[in-house]
């Protein structure tokens, strides 16, 4: 019992520890986003300055709002998709099943960047080429 407690704190610890890995520098982040210095200089003083460029950046605030078009639209596709593969593939049999699960399985067993190359070559192969379209498909394939 006591060891049983103690393997439950040790592996608490652990999980805190490892999420403190994982967010401390995001929170870091955020946080030096107000440092009025560009090169992240201490001691700290604060400032909205970069905010308020940011807000001034029309090439920014397009790419942003392209970002997060894409975002909702390859959300909605990936989940719509993926959801009739996993029922269909689950449910029923039919001629090439084996084939659909292999073919789906690159994307997660693959590096991103190099199914990304690949696809950007196969864009251009097919004549579909660059723009929010191909960035588009390739992240409804990926997700």
């Amino acid at each position: 019992m006591c060891t049983t407690r103690l393997l439950e704190g040790f592996g608490r610890f652990y999980i805190g520890l490892l999420l403190a890995f994982l967010y401390l520098p995001i929170v870091i982040m955020a946080l030096m986003s107000f440092n009025a210095s560009p090169f992240y200089q201490l001691p700290f003083e604060r400032t909205t300055k970069w905010y308020a460029d940011l807000s001034h950046n029309a090439q920014l605030l397009a790419a942003t709002w392209n970002s997060i078009e894409i975002a909702i639209i390859a959300t909605i596709l990936a989940t719509l998709l993926g959801t009739a593969a996993s029922l269909a593939l689950f449910r029923y049999e039919f001629a090439g099943k084996k084939l659909l699960q292999v073919l789906l399985f690159p994307p997660i067993a693959i590096p991103w960047l190099i199914t990304g190359t690949a696809m950007l070559i196969f864009f251009f192969g097919v004549g579909i080429g660059r723009g929010l379209h191909a960035i588009l498909l390739g992240h409804v394939a990926l997700a």
